[in-house]
């Protein structure tokens, strides 16, 4: 337990101040400071998901498809990341990252989101720092202020993380008139990168992607449209 129940916080978990909500700051910095992070070969960061525990979720699903067609469990570490901080797979079932209810996509307050962005490539950075001999490779699939702040973290630590999907790719599926042009990580399109990123490092041929509509439920907090 990262936090026991008789040390919580009374504030609630589902305003646009979570970022700045005592237990996950807490929660985050002890994943930064006292969680020892496996030694796997590839690091894979998702975003996070609405339905809680992420794992659960059919994004987190739909993205367990991906690389664990390709890759065995004992090769891949899944790394959450977003509205709830960062949050190593293995932990998915704690509070408060099982708790919350903010959903940082339909935050319009742009100081919230410029102080997200900071304190994300921030806590990303800090990461990577913390698990740069844990991990061969490293692989951010992400779109938006996720991807924005991850970026910052690569260029903050030098350390290579290769961030899908491609830029090529996204302008190609944009769409100007959605509220988020580029629209969800669950497109077909989008899918094929992060199977090609996984499968480029092996260099092994390509896999197609499909995409089952019963089984690509669009649920990620940040893009939900």
């Amino acid at each position: 337990m990262i936090i026991p129940e008789n040390e919580r916080s009374s504030e609630p978990l589902d305003t646009e101040r979570l970022i700045y909500h005592p237990d996950m700051i807490r929660a985050n910095e002890w994943v930064l400071s006292e969680y020892q992070p496996p030694i796997r070969d590839f690091c894979i960061f998702v975003p996070c998901a609405m339905r809680k525990p992420y794992h659960t979720s059919p994004s987190h699903k739909m993205y367990d498809r991906i690389v664990f067609g390709i890759l065995e469990p004992e090769d891949a570490h899944i790394v959450v990341f977003g509205t709830c901080g960062i949050t190593p797979r293995e932990i998915d079932t704690e509070y408060p990252f099982t708790d919350y209810k903010f959903m940082m996509g339909k935050c319009n307050v742009a100081k919230i989101k410029r102080d997200f962005i900071k304190m994300e490539s921030e806590r990303l950075a800090k990461y990577l720092e913390k698990t740069r001999d844990n991990y061969k490779h490293r692989i951010a699939y992400c779109i938006g202020d996720f991807r924005t702040a991850m970026e910052k973290a690569v260029e903050m630590t030098n350390i290579d993380v290769v961030i899908v999907p491609e830029r090529k790719t996204m302008e190609e599926v944009a769409d100007p008139e959605k509220r988020f042009k580029y629209g969800s990580l669950s497109q077909r399109q989008y899918l094929q990168d992060f199977s090609d990123s996984i499968t480029n490092i092996l260099n092994i041929p390509k896999r197609t992607v499909g995409v089952h509509e019963d089984h690509s439920t669009n649920d990620m907090d940040w893009y939900l449209l």
